[in-house]
């Protein structure tokens, strides 16, 4: 894969995507295509509409025409790349597909009158692949429509890119300043063998370990850590750091800190499998280094505060610029 893949994917259903849409989903249901876990296929596994497929899967076409889903992303955002993937579907993949993106406040229902514009060009398919198409489209997109021609499977659809959180929600309010779909990210790791940091940033409870960030067991002194990108520059009111699931491999003790070292919340001792809130009063701060002690993992954490008046008029700048037709 290509470096975009590092972005978050913008329609993963853990992430508030959504297939609103598609011509037609006789075998397999459209909304498997933004399932956040790897397809996965059991042979010879037959329903009464033949062989199940974790994936979207039309039947045999006989008229002129194509198939299409139409996806609400999750989080709008700048595109960066897409992965079509037809893992499993071997006999059954469609030859070619194409992507088509286009920005929509709200949340509308009918978007035959959108401005749709094609970010991935009419590309050529194979069966039993993952296919990533880098996309150069400087502008904001809230929903993208997958083109598949004629008919046929494809397990995975993947819309990578940055993050642009609508200022609206943001500003004049207290707001989770470490929160992936605000905008912030994990842009340095110590350790990620389990799963990636990123995932303390999503939204909602973690369900298990594999939903947190979790390191290998660390066998040299020191310690683990995490460097996060705040959505924007702010002060942080409340610090919440939640172990939840995590019973024999929570961290013995976390600590906040700047990028360059400077204290927020000192070593402190953790619980397993528990939610810790802490109130805090910091200078204005743009990152935040999560250390844990010596290793383990987070299910989540939450940085909650204000922007800075700064900040909130970047944001609009952005989202403003960004949602104009080029």
């Amino acid at each position: 894969m290509t470096d975009f893949t590092a972005l978050p994917d913008l329609a993963a259903r853990t992430l508030g995507g959504s297939v609103m849409a598609a011509s037609d989903e006789s075998f397999e249901e459209k909304e498997n295509l933004i399932n956040p876990w790897a397809p996965a296929f059991r042979p010879e596994t037959f329903g009464p509409k033949g062989q199940e497929y974790d994936g979207w899967e039309t039947r045999r076409r006989r008229e002129p025409g194509h198939d299409w889903a139409l996806v609400r992303l999750g989080l709008p955002g700048v595109i960066r790349g897409v992965v079509i993937d037809t893992a499993w579907f071997k006999g059954n993949y469609p030859p070619h597909a194409s992507v088509e993106a286009c920005a929509v406040d709200g949340h509308p229902t009918d978007l035959t009158g959108a401005d749709w514009v094609e970010i991935v060009p009419k590309s050529p398919l194979t069966g039993d692949a993952a296919h990533a198409f880098p996309v150069h489209a400087e502008r904001l997109f809230t929903h993208v429509r997958l083109n598949m021609f004629p008919d046929g499977g494809i397990a995975r659809l993947r819309v990578h890119g940055d993050v642009v959180p609508d200022p609206a929600f943001l500003t004049g309010l207290t707001v989770d300043l470490a929160a992936l779909e605000n905008g912030a990210r994990v842009v340095e790791c110590s350790n990620m063998f389990y799963s990636s940091p990123d995932n303390m940033l999503f939204p909602g409870l973690a369900r298990n370990q594999a939903e947190g960030w979790e390191t290998a067991r660390r066998r040299e002194p020191g310690n683990e850590w995490a460097l996060i990108r705040l959505a924007a520059p702010g002060t942080i009111h409340m610090a919440e750091i939640d172990t939840t699931n995590l019973k024999f491999n929570a961290p013995a003790e976390v600590s906040l800190t700047t990028a360059d070292g400077t204290p927020l919340l000192p070593r402190t001792r953790l619980q397993p499998d528990a939610r810790h809130r802490f109130r805090l009063e910091t200078p204005e701060v743009d990152h935040v280094r999560v250390n844990i002690y010596p290793d383990g993992g987070l299910a989540r954490l939450r940085l909650w505060g204000p922007l800075t008046p700064t900040a909130e008029k970047a944001l609009t700048t952005r989202w403003t610029t960004l949602h104009q037709k080029p």
